[in-house]
């Protein structure tokens, strides 16, 4: 079942918008404001995000477009009460791949939300091999010798640029840059804890090791590179 996160300060059309995702058989994740979204997408796998734009502290537009800057590419569903074609442009500016004007007719909105998902699926169906290694991006699952898992969003996205690029050298910032956003309040040593448990995650692995440059960053290289 496809995951859709629901993103609305309203809290009577965020009941109402995930009752009907869920009687048209899709799981709902609700999140009243733009921080609640965040911890839910670092937490869970979601398929696609509803989100509303005039919420208080980050609006919805600078959640689309926070999203699209940390490599995060599910499918964007825009609904607000703004209807002009310069609001129209600034959604699809922040990364948004559709856009509904309130009131929202809830059956247009579940065509649309399956029409996204649709689309999307191709575009999603991004694979990675490295050794023995395969990384599926569109679910965050990593599947060796001894199995599949399903990471952290943030942990699968770190394992999948450095084993994209094998022996490159990434610095801490460019890590950070990429994956969390450019965000001033990031502390550093997250990505220490991040590449620690992707570490313990995959000790007995024998196809690769995460390396770190002393003063510069970290690379990933096959475990009988020296």
């Amino acid at each position: 079942m496809f995951r859709i996160l629901v993103v609305e300060d309203d809290r009577d059309l965020r009941e109402l918008f995930c009752r009907t995702l869920e009687k048209n058989d899709f799981i709902a994740l609700p999140a009243e404001n733009a921080d609640s979204a965040l911890e839910v997408l670092d937490s869970e796998y979601v398929d696609l995000m509803i989100t509303d734009v005039m919420m208080a502290g980050m609006d919805g537009f600078e959640l689309t477009r926070e999203l699209r800057e940390a490599g995060i590419d599910i499918p964007v569903l825009i609904i607000t009460a703004k209807g002009d074609i310069s609001d129209k442009q600034t959604g699809f500016g922040s990364g948004a791949d559709d856009y509904m004007v309130k009131p929202v007719d809830l059956k247009e909105m579940i065509m649309r939300v399956t029409a996204l998902l649709r689309r999307a699926k191709s575009a999603s169906e991004k694979m990675l091999t490295f050794g023995g290694l395969t990384l599926e991006y569109a679910t965050w699952t990593v599947t060796d010798a001894g199995g599949s898992q399903v990471l952290p969003q943030k942990e699968f996205l770190i394992l999948y640029k450095l084993l994209s690029y094998p022996g490159q050298i990434f610095t801490r910032q460019q890590i950070l840059d990429d994956i969390w956003g450019i965000e001033d309040d990031v502390d550093p040593h997250t990505l220490d804890v991040h590449i620690s448990r992707l570490r313990e995650r995959f000790r007995d692995n024998p196809d690769f090791k995460i390396v770190t440059i002393r003063g510069l960053g970290y690379r990933a290289v096959k475990n009988d590179t020296t």
